[in-house]
């Protein structure tokens, strides 16, 4: 069998990673690999910035280069920091949940809608979706203008995920994805407030990880 399915939160707060580990609980199968979520403790408590996300490039590289064991890495932050660097770098498969989660929400809907974290992280995020090529299937892109930890665990997350979903939902979108990971433990709630898929950035990459772990024979 392969290694384990190693997924990295670049930010140092616990709480999203064991929000990640919750959610990630259904892709653990019997017999199949192993899923790890461990956090880097020298990243900053949430990454808000670009700034921010150049910071946790060389630590996390460092941090798989010590994992030889693994089957393959998760970068759990939605602006995928580093996800070139570490691809080239060493020889283990990397998935992003950005690139991952918008290609699953692509496969889902015509067009579809990101909920951010911050207006600041737009900008970030729409460079890496034109470098992609997808944008002309983005209805629209709207912040909630929260902290990360806010997001994995602040009172009025749910209402302000419902207010930008419906918002997003009326640009046309027929598909959401959470665009950070400390909102994973709000997905299947959304879903069924929402009416429409909505995709946790951090599941789609897991699951892309897991298939191609299972059709390889690990």
């Amino acid at each position: 069998m392969s290694g384990p399915i190693v997924v990295i939160n670049p930010n140092s707060n616990q709480a999203v990673t064991d929000g990640l580990n919750a959610a990630l609980d259904g892709f653990r199968l019997p017999g199949g690999p192993g899923i790890e979520c461990v956090t880097l403790v020298e990243g900053p408590f949430g990454i808000e910035s670009q700034l921010h996300s150049d910071q946790v490039v060389l630590p996390m590289l460092a941090l798989m280069q010590s994992r030889p064991d693994a089957g393959a890495f998760v970068i759990a932050c939605y602006s995928d920091p580093g996800i070139d660097t570490c691809r080239t770098a060493q020889p283990i498969p990397v998935f992003g949940i950005q690139e991952s989660g918008v290609l699953t929400a692509l496969a889902r809907a015509d067009r579809i809608g990101i909920i951010a974290i911050s207006s600041a992280s737009e900008r970030r995020h729409r460079l890496y979706m034109r470098r992609m090529g997808v944008l002309d299937r983005v209805a629209g892109e709207r912040a909630l203008n929260m902290s990360v930890d806010e997001t994995a665990r602040g009172a009025g997350t749910f209402d302000r995920l419902t207010d930008i979903g419906s918002a997003l939902i009326g640009d046309g979108a027929e598909a959401l994805v959470l665009g950070c990971a400390g909102m994973a433990v709000h997905r299947t709630r959304l879903q069924d407030a929402m009416g429409c898929p909505i995709i946790d950035p951090t599941q789609a990459a897991v699951g892309m990880a897991l298939g191609m772990l299972l059709a390889s024979g690990g």
